[in-house]
Protein backbone atom coordinates (compact mmCIF):
# COMPACT_ATOMS: atom_id res chain seq x y z
CA UNK A 1 0.00 0.00 0.00
CA UNK A 2 1.47 3.43 -0.89
CA UNK A 3 2.23 5.76 2.00
CA UNK A 4 -0.52 8.34 2.61
CA UNK A 5 0.22 12.01 2.23
CA UNK A 6 1.76 13.67 5.27
CA UNK A 7 -0.93 15.63 7.10
CA UNK A 8 -0.70 19.33 7.95
CA UNK A 9 -0.81 18.55 11.67
CA UNK A 10 2.07 16.05 11.50
CA UNK A 11 5.37 17.04 13.08
CA UNK A 12 7.90 18.18 10.52
CA UNK A 13 11.67 18.02 11.21
CA UNK A 14 12.30 21.13 9.14
CA UNK A 15 9.92 23.04 11.43
CA UNK A 16 11.37 21.61 14.66
CA UNK A 17 11.86 24.01 17.56
CA UNK A 18 15.38 22.63 17.73
CA UNK A 19 17.60 21.40 20.52
CA UNK A 20 18.44 23.02 23.82
CA UNK A 21 22.09 23.09 22.79
CA UNK A 22 22.35 24.06 19.10
CA UNK A 23 24.07 21.55 16.83
CA UNK A 24 24.85 21.40 13.14
CA UNK A 25 22.22 19.26 11.46
CA UNK A 26 23.02 16.10 9.52
CA UNK A 27 22.61 15.94 5.76
CA UNK A 28 21.93 12.18 6.04
CA UNK A 29 19.29 12.02 8.76
CA UNK A 30 16.48 14.30 9.86
CA UNK A 31 16.54 15.79 13.34
CA UNK A 32 13.94 13.28 14.51
CA UNK A 33 15.83 10.33 13.02
CA UNK A 34 18.91 11.44 14.95
CA UNK A 35 16.82 11.49 18.13
CA UNK A 36 15.76 7.90 17.50
CA UNK A 37 19.34 6.82 16.90
CA UNK A 38 20.56 8.54 20.07
CA UNK A 39 17.99 6.60 22.06
CA UNK A 40 19.04 3.31 20.44
CA UNK A 41 22.74 3.95 21.19
CA UNK A 42 22.17 5.02 24.80
CA UNK A 43 23.32 2.94 27.76
CA UNK A 44 19.88 3.29 29.33
CA UNK A 45 18.27 1.63 26.31
CA UNK A 46 20.71 -1.30 26.39
CA UNK A 47 19.98 -1.87 30.07
CA UNK A 48 16.28 -2.40 29.29
CA UNK A 49 17.25 -5.90 28.10
CA UNK A 50 17.67 -6.93 31.74
CA UNK A 51 14.83 -4.98 33.33
CA UNK A 52 11.55 -6.56 34.38
CA UNK A 53 8.35 -6.11 32.41
CA UNK A 54 6.32 -8.48 34.62
CA UNK A 55 8.71 -11.39 35.11
CA UNK A 56 12.26 -10.98 36.40
CA UNK A 57 14.77 -11.61 33.63
CA UNK A 58 16.07 -14.92 35.00
CA UNK A 59 12.57 -16.46 35.20
CA UNK A 60 12.53 -17.38 31.50
CA UNK A 61 14.11 -16.52 28.17
CA UNK A 62 10.81 -16.02 26.33
CA UNK A 63 9.07 -13.53 28.62
CA UNK A 64 9.02 -9.86 27.69
CA UNK A 65 11.62 -7.50 29.10
CA UNK A 66 11.49 -3.71 29.01
CA UNK A 67 13.62 -3.86 25.86
CA UNK A 68 11.47 -6.28 23.88
CA UNK A 69 8.36 -4.46 25.08
CA UNK A 70 9.75 -1.11 23.89
CA UNK A 71 10.58 -2.57 20.47
CA UNK A 72 7.06 -3.97 20.15
CA UNK A 73 5.53 -0.62 21.14
CA UNK A 74 7.72 1.14 18.57
CA UNK A 75 6.60 -1.21 15.80
CA UNK A 76 2.92 -0.66 16.56
CA UNK A 77 3.38 3.11 16.89
CA UNK A 78 5.23 3.38 13.60
CA UNK A 79 2.58 1.38 11.75
CA UNK A 80 -0.25 3.58 13.07
CA UNK A 81 1.63 6.83 12.42
CA UNK A 82 2.44 5.81 8.85
CA UNK A 83 -1.18 4.98 8.05
CA UNK A 84 -2.45 8.25 9.53
CA UNK A 85 0.07 10.38 7.63
CA UNK A 86 1.94 11.43 10.78
CA UNK A 87 5.67 11.52 11.51
CA UNK A 88 6.76 7.90 11.98
CA UNK A 89 10.15 8.85 13.40
CA UNK A 90 8.75 10.81 16.36
CA UNK A 91 6.16 8.15 17.17
CA UNK A 92 8.89 5.49 17.09
CA UNK A 93 11.34 7.56 19.13
CA UNK A 94 8.87 8.33 21.90
CA UNK A 95 7.89 4.65 21.99
CA UNK A 96 11.53 3.56 22.28
CA UNK A 97 12.23 6.11 25.02
CA UNK A 98 9.07 5.79 27.11
CA UNK A 99 10.47 3.23 29.59
CA UNK A 100 14.06 4.46 29.93
CA UNK A 101 13.40 5.74 33.45
CA UNK A 102 12.03 2.50 34.85
CA UNK A 103 13.84 1.10 37.85
CA UNK A 104 14.74 -2.60 38.18
CA UNK A 105 11.88 -5.01 38.94
CA UNK A 106 9.25 -3.02 37.07
CA UNK A 107 6.48 -1.28 38.97
CA UNK A 108 7.46 -3.08 42.18
CA UNK A 109 10.84 -1.34 42.09
CA UNK A 110 9.23 1.98 41.24
CA UNK A 111 6.84 1.75 44.21
CA UNK A 112 9.72 0.88 46.54
CA UNK A 113 11.82 3.81 45.34
CA UNK A 114 8.84 6.14 45.62
CA UNK A 115 8.33 5.04 49.23
CA UNK A 116 11.94 5.49 50.37
CA UNK A 117 12.08 8.87 48.59
CA UNK A 118 8.86 10.15 50.18
CA UNK A 119 10.75 12.90 52.06
CA UNK A 120 12.62 13.93 48.90
CA UNK A 121 9.83 14.32 46.36
CA UNK A 122 9.19 10.65 45.58
CA UNK A 123 10.08 8.75 42.42
CA UNK A 124 8.28 8.84 39.07
CA UNK A 125 9.55 6.80 36.12
CA UNK A 126 8.36 9.42 33.61
CA UNK A 127 10.37 12.12 35.36
CA UNK A 128 13.30 9.72 35.56
CA UNK A 129 13.11 9.19 31.81
CA UNK A 130 13.47 12.94 31.36
CA UNK A 131 16.47 12.88 33.74
CA UNK A 132 18.05 10.11 31.69
CA UNK A 133 17.76 11.90 28.34
CA UNK A 134 18.60 15.40 29.64
CA UNK A 135 21.24 14.74 32.30
CA UNK A 136 22.27 11.18 33.14
CA UNK A 137 23.40 9.94 29.73
CA UNK A 138 26.94 11.27 29.31
CA UNK A 139 28.10 10.42 25.81
CA UNK A 140 28.79 13.76 24.21
CA UNK A 141 31.60 16.22 24.70
CA UNK A 142 29.50 19.40 24.69
CA UNK A 143 26.52 18.54 26.91
CA UNK A 144 24.99 16.09 29.37
CA UNK A 145 22.06 14.01 28.21
CA UNK A 146 21.17 13.30 24.58
CA UNK A 147 20.18 16.85 23.54
CA UNK A 148 16.99 15.64 21.86
CA UNK A 149 14.71 17.93 19.90
CA UNK A 150 11.95 19.86 21.64
CA UNK A 151 9.31 17.71 19.95
CA UNK A 152 10.80 14.45 21.19
CA UNK A 153 11.24 15.76 24.74
CA UNK A 154 7.66 17.03 24.72
CA UNK A 155 6.46 13.61 23.58
CA UNK A 156 8.49 11.77 26.22
CA UNK A 157 7.14 13.93 29.04
CA UNK A 158 3.54 14.35 27.86
CA UNK A 159 2.77 11.15 25.93
CA UNK A 160 0.15 10.19 28.53
CA UNK A 161 -1.48 13.59 28.28
CA UNK A 162 -1.08 17.16 29.58
CA UNK A 163 0.68 17.57 32.93
CA UNK A 164 -1.16 19.67 35.49
CA UNK A 165 -1.50 19.69 39.27
CA UNK A 166 1.08 17.64 41.17
CA UNK A 167 3.93 17.49 38.65
CA UNK A 168 7.19 15.67 39.58
CA UNK A 169 9.90 18.02 40.83
CA UNK A 170 12.44 17.34 38.11
CA UNK A 171 9.94 17.96 35.33
CA UNK A 172 8.98 21.29 36.92
CA UNK A 173 12.62 22.31 37.32
CA UNK A 174 13.56 21.31 33.78
CA UNK A 175 10.48 22.97 32.32
CA UNK A 176 11.40 26.26 34.01
CA UNK A 177 14.57 26.33 31.88
CA UNK A 178 13.25 24.68 28.71
CA UNK A 179 9.50 25.15 28.36
CA UNK A 180 7.80 21.99 27.09
CA UNK A 181 4.30 23.52 27.39
CA UNK A 182 3.17 20.92 29.90
CA UNK A 183 -0.49 21.94 30.02
CA UNK A 184 -1.20 21.54 26.31
CA UNK A 185 -2.08 18.34 24.47
CA UNK A 186 0.89 16.29 23.27
CA UNK A 187 1.49 15.83 19.57
CA UNK A 188 -0.55 13.21 17.75
CA UNK A 189 2.65 11.18 17.38
CA UNK A 190 3.17 11.10 21.16
CA UNK A 191 -0.47 10.17 21.69
CA UNK A 192 0.02 7.25 19.31
CA UNK A 193 3.07 6.06 21.28
CA UNK A 194 1.03 6.06 24.49
CA UNK A 195 -1.79 3.93 23.09
CA UNK A 196 0.65 1.67 21.24
CA UNK A 197 2.04 0.98 24.72
CA UNK A 198 -1.44 -0.01 25.91
CA UNK A 199 -1.95 -2.30 22.91
CA UNK A 200 1.44 -3.97 23.34
CA UNK A 201 1.39 -4.62 27.06
CA UNK A 202 -2.24 -5.77 27.19
CA UNK A 203 -1.80 -8.34 24.44
CA UNK A 204 1.64 -9.50 25.40
CA UNK A 205 0.75 -9.85 29.06
CA UNK A 206 -1.96 -12.29 27.98
CA UNK A 207 0.68 -14.15 25.98
CA UNK A 208 3.21 -14.20 28.85
CA UNK A 209 0.57 -15.02 31.46
CA UNK A 210 -0.63 -18.03 29.49
CA UNK A 211 2.97 -19.14 28.88
CA UNK A 212 3.70 -18.89 32.62
CA UNK A 213 0.58 -20.83 33.56
CA UNK A 214 -0.86 -18.00 35.66
CA UNK A 215 -4.24 -18.56 33.98
CA UNK A 216 -5.58 -20.86 31.27
CA UNK A 217 -7.17 -20.36 27.87
CA UNK A 218 -10.47 -21.49 29.38
CA UNK A 219 -10.28 -18.56 31.81
CA UNK A 220 -10.38 -16.16 28.85
CA UNK A 221 -13.36 -17.52 26.95
CA UNK A 222 -15.97 -15.37 28.72
CA UNK A 223 -13.93 -12.17 28.52
CA UNK A 224 -14.90 -9.49 25.96
CA UNK A 225 -12.89 -9.23 22.74
CA UNK A 226 -10.30 -11.92 23.43
CA UNK A 227 -12.82 -14.63 24.37
CA UNK A 228 -14.62 -14.41 21.04
CA UNK A 229 -11.30 -14.45 19.19
CA UNK A 230 -10.11 -17.61 20.96
CA UNK A 231 -13.41 -19.31 20.15
CA UNK A 232 -13.25 -18.24 16.50
CA UNK A 233 -9.67 -19.45 16.03
CA UNK A 234 -10.39 -22.76 17.79
CA UNK A 235 -13.42 -23.35 15.56
CA UNK A 236 -11.69 -22.40 12.32
CA UNK A 237 -8.52 -24.39 13.05
CA UNK A 238 -9.87 -27.48 14.74
CA UNK A 239 -7.14 -29.28 16.68
CA UNK A 240 -4.68 -26.39 16.47
CA UNK A 241 -1.76 -26.81 18.86
CA UNK A 242 -2.03 -24.59 21.97
CA UNK A 243 0.96 -22.36 21.26
CA UNK A 244 -0.33 -21.52 17.77
CA UNK A 245 -3.80 -20.88 19.18
CA UNK A 246 -2.34 -18.36 21.63
CA UNK A 247 -0.22 -16.55 19.06
CA UNK A 248 -2.95 -16.46 16.42
CA UNK A 249 -5.48 -15.12 18.93
CA UNK A 250 -3.15 -12.45 20.31
CA UNK A 251 -2.22 -11.42 16.76
CA UNK A 252 -5.88 -10.94 15.91
CA UNK A 253 -6.56 -8.96 19.06
CA UNK A 254 -3.67 -6.62 18.26
CA UNK A 255 -5.08 -6.13 14.75
CA UNK A 256 -8.55 -5.46 16.15
CA UNK A 257 -7.24 -2.82 18.56
CA UNK A 258 -5.03 -1.14 15.96
CA UNK A 259 -7.84 -1.02 13.40
CA UNK A 260 -10.27 0.43 15.94
CA UNK A 261 -7.77 3.05 17.10
CA UNK A 262 -7.11 4.16 13.51
CA UNK A 263 -10.80 4.49 12.66
CA UNK A 264 -11.67 6.39 15.86
CA UNK A 265 -8.65 8.66 15.45
CA UNK A 266 -9.59 9.42 11.85
CA UNK A 267 -13.10 10.29 13.01
CA UNK A 268 -11.79 12.65 15.71
CA UNK A 269 -9.30 14.30 13.38
CA UNK A 270 -12.00 14.85 10.78
CA UNK A 271 -14.22 16.47 13.40
CA UNK A 272 -11.51 18.64 14.97
CA UNK A 273 -9.82 19.51 11.65
CA UNK A 274 -6.59 20.89 13.15
CA UNK A 275 -4.65 22.86 10.54
CA UNK A 276 -1.26 22.39 12.15
CA UNK A 277 0.58 20.59 14.94
CA UNK A 278 0.15 23.71 17.07
CA UNK A 279 -3.60 23.72 16.49
CA UNK A 280 -3.75 20.06 17.50
CA UNK A 281 -1.91 20.84 20.76
CA UNK A 282 -4.50 23.48 21.60
CA UNK A 283 -7.44 21.06 21.46
CA UNK A 284 -9.23 20.27 24.71
CA UNK A 285 -9.26 16.50 24.16
CA UNK A 286 -6.86 13.94 22.67
CA UNK A 287 -7.39 12.95 19.06
CA UNK A 288 -5.85 9.48 19.29
CA UNK A 289 -8.24 7.10 21.03
CA UNK A 290 -10.15 3.84 20.96
CA UNK A 291 -13.87 3.81 20.29
CA UNK A 292 -16.19 2.99 23.17
CA UNK A 293 -16.64 -0.47 21.61
CA UNK A 294 -13.00 -1.25 22.46
CA UNK A 295 -12.19 1.17 25.29
CA UNK A 296 -14.87 -0.23 27.62
CA UNK A 297 -14.07 -3.95 27.11
CA UNK A 298 -10.38 -3.08 27.41
CA UNK A 299 -10.98 -2.01 31.01
CA UNK A 300 -12.42 -5.47 31.70
CA UNK A 301 -9.32 -7.11 30.19
CA UNK A 302 -7.04 -4.92 32.30
CA UNK A 303 -8.96 -5.81 35.44
CA UNK A 304 -8.61 -9.49 34.60
CA UNK A 305 -4.84 -9.10 34.18
CA UNK A 306 -4.62 -7.14 37.43
CA UNK A 307 -6.44 -9.82 39.38
CA UNK A 308 -5.07 -12.92 37.68
CA UNK A 309 -1.55 -11.88 36.68
CA UNK A 310 -0.18 -8.81 38.42
CA UNK A 311 -1.69 -9.96 41.75
CA UNK A 312 -0.98 -13.66 41.22
CA UNK A 313 0.78 -15.12 44.22
CA UNK A 314 3.87 -16.05 42.18
CA UNK A 315 4.19 -12.48 40.90
CA UNK A 316 3.48 -11.09 44.36
CA UNK A 317 6.32 -13.16 45.82
CA UNK A 318 8.68 -11.53 43.34
CA UNK A 319 7.16 -8.14 44.17
CA UNK A 320 7.87 -8.58 47.88
CA UNK A 321 11.47 -9.60 47.17
CA UNK A 322 11.95 -6.66 44.81
CA UNK A 323 10.54 -4.24 47.36
CA UNK A 324 12.96 -5.48 50.01
CA UNK A 325 15.99 -5.40 47.69
CA UNK A 326 15.33 -1.82 46.53
CA UNK A 327 14.52 -0.50 50.00
CA UNK A 328 17.59 -2.09 51.57
CA UNK A 329 19.84 -0.87 48.78
CA UNK A 330 18.63 2.68 49.25
CA UNK A 331 18.83 2.60 53.03
CA UNK A 332 22.37 1.24 53.27
CA UNK A 333 23.70 3.52 50.51
CA UNK A 334 22.02 6.59 51.98
CA UNK A 335 23.50 5.85 55.41
CA UNK A 336 26.85 4.78 53.97
CA UNK A 337 27.47 6.64 50.68
CA UNK A 338 31.13 5.57 50.87
CA UNK A 339 29.88 2.18 49.63
CA UNK A 340 29.01 3.79 46.28
CA UNK A 341 31.41 3.66 43.33
CA UNK A 342 33.67 6.77 43.27
CA UNK A 343 31.77 8.74 40.61
CA UNK A 344 28.52 8.20 42.47
CA UNK A 345 30.15 9.15 45.76
CA UNK A 346 31.06 12.51 44.24
CA UNK A 347 27.49 13.00 43.00
CA UNK A 348 26.08 12.04 46.41
CA UNK A 349 28.34 14.56 48.16
CA UNK A 350 26.67 17.51 46.41
CA UNK A 351 23.48 19.21 47.57
CA UNK A 352 23.10 17.89 51.10
CA UNK A 353 20.64 15.11 51.91
CA UNK A 354 18.48 15.88 48.86
CA UNK A 355 21.49 15.64 46.58
CA UNK A 356 22.53 12.37 48.21
CA UNK A 357 19.05 10.90 47.87
CA UNK A 358 18.84 11.97 44.22
CA UNK A 359 22.22 10.46 43.37
CA UNK A 360 21.37 7.16 45.05
CA UNK A 361 17.97 7.13 43.35
CA UNK A 362 19.67 7.65 39.98
CA UNK A 363 22.15 4.87 40.77
CA UNK A 364 19.45 2.36 41.75
CA UNK A 365 17.01 3.34 38.99
CA UNK A 366 19.69 2.70 36.40
CA UNK A 367 20.33 -0.84 37.63
CA UNK A 368 19.21 -3.93 35.79
CA UNK A 369 17.43 -6.62 37.78
CA UNK A 370 20.58 -8.73 37.72
CA UNK A 371 22.88 -5.95 38.86
CA UNK A 372 20.49 -4.95 41.67
CA UNK A 373 20.47 -8.51 43.00
CA UNK A 374 24.27 -8.75 42.75
CA UNK A 375 24.75 -5.36 44.42
CA UNK A 376 22.41 -6.40 47.20
CA UNK A 377 24.46 -9.56 47.72
CA UNK A 378 27.69 -7.55 47.75
CA UNK A 379 26.33 -5.26 50.44
CA UNK A 380 24.50 -7.80 52.60
CA UNK A 381 26.10 -11.20 52.08
CA UNK A 382 29.52 -12.77 52.32
CA UNK A 383 29.97 -14.42 48.93
CA UNK A 384 32.43 -15.09 46.15
CA UNK A 385 31.19 -12.04 44.21
CA UNK A 386 33.84 -9.40 43.66
CA UNK A 387 33.50 -6.40 46.02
Amino acid sequence: MPSPAIKAYALCPEASRGRRYPEEESFVRSAFQRDRDRILHSAAFRRLEYKTQVFVNHEGDHFRTRLTHSLEVAQIARTIARYLGLNEDVAETVALAHDLGHSPFGHAGERALNAVLADFGGFDHNAQTLRVVTALERRYASFDGLNLTWETLEGVVKHNGPLTGNIPTYIVAYNAEHDLELASQPSAEAQIAALADDIAYTNHDFDDGLRAGLFSREDLLDLPLIGAIFKEVSKRYDGIEPIRLIHESVRRLINLMVDDLIKETERRLSSAAPGSAEALRSLTHPVVAFSADVAEPLQVLRQFLHSNMYRHYKVMRMTRKADRVVRELFEVLFDHPDCLPPAWQRAAAEGGELGRATAISDYIAGMTDRFALEEHDRLFKFSKLNP
